[in-house]
């Protein structure tokens, strides 16, 4: 088992989220690809997107469900500065996850972290576990709080 994903079930378990990892055997990397794996709608699968602070540099991950997309303005005005979407070199080096297998889960304490509210609209949402074929199901309000994320309406 990778690093990441034992990194993101040591998260989980600290935040007293209980998850079952999968290997899905084929690539979960966009959410149209985890939908089809997991046998769910496109809007259960949470991406995982890390954009940066165009001025401080400071990394901000953004959990949206799938079919929607980050409204950016919306994002920029919760982080207080324009954003860009970050480097996946600076992704890897900061946070320890590669693009295609972020997770909610896991990341260093600098990261702020925040979650459109739509997500809150399920019973069970389908997340990255740490690799580019691995992800756990969880109840939405139980994996935005084990994430510390703030709900917020950042999709349009």
């Amino acid at each position: 088992m990778s690093k990441s994903i034992r990194r993101v079930e040591m998260a989980a378990a600290q935040a007293g989220l209980a998850i079952e990892v999968k290997r899905m055997g084929e690539s979960t990397r966009t959410a149209e690809e985890a939908a089809r794996q997991c046998g769910c709608e496109v809007n259960q699968i949470v991406k995982s997107l890390v954009f940066a602070g165009k001025s401080s540099g400071r990394l901000y991950l953004f959990l949206v469900s799938g079919g929607k997309k980050l409204d950016l303005q919306k994002a920029s005005r919760l982080a207080g500065e324009a954003l860009e979407r970050a480097d996946p070199r600076q992704v890897r080096e900061e946070t320890g996850f590669a693009i295609g297998g972020v997770s909610p889960l896991g990341h260093p304490d600098g990261v702020r972290r925040f979650a459109d509210e739509t997500l809150l609209e399920f019973d069970q949402v389908w997340a990255a576990a740490g690799a580019h074929d691995a992800v756990f199901a969880a109840d939405p309000k139980a994996l935005i709080a084990a994430a510390g994320a703030e709900t917020a309406d950042i999709a349009g």
